[in-house]
């Protein structure tokens, strides 16, 4: 089993950013470029992956009341991640992904993971700050 954890803090109230992130129907605007989630009866959704053009029956759950996001592969069981959203100094937030890849066929390797990663946590950070300011203004 590999694993992968990355953290970012942003400027938004812990329930503001979770709100963002668990929004089933935007999970586009921060997740990487080439995954793309469809929404079934949830907890079921299907994830396209452009990389390798195959369409995985996978789970995902919202625990509003933990801040936490969890996800993964249904049949195959190749990988699962979750999302927490904790309270940071100042009325900010800290984002902790972590995905575990369980079959070496589904890790895409360190380097592109992390890129990933930091990618989507940086996308979500775009999308709280515009809602923040948004709201604000």
């Amino acid at each position: 089993m590999t694993e992968y954890e990355r953290s970012r803090t942003m400027p938004a109230l812990p329930e503001h950013v979770f709100d963002q992130a668990a929004d089933v129907d935007r999970l586009g605007a921060w997740l990487p470029r080439d995954l793309h989630v469809t929404a079934g009866d949830l907890p079921a959704v299907t994830v396209h992956e452009d990389r390798t053009d195959e369409d995985t029956a996978a789970v995902l759950r919202v625990q509003k009341e933990r801040l936490r996001l969890e996800w993964g592969t249904r049949e195959q069981g190749g990988y699962t991640g979750w999302l927490r959203v904790s309270e940071h100094d100042g009325g900010a937030s800290e984002v902790t992904v972590h995905l575990a890849f369980f079959d070496d066929s589904h890790d895409p390797g360190e380097r592109a993971v992390e890129a990933a990663l930091d990618s989507s946590l940086k996308r979500l950070e775009e999308q709280v700050r515009l809602r923040v300011d948004n709201a604000a203004g």
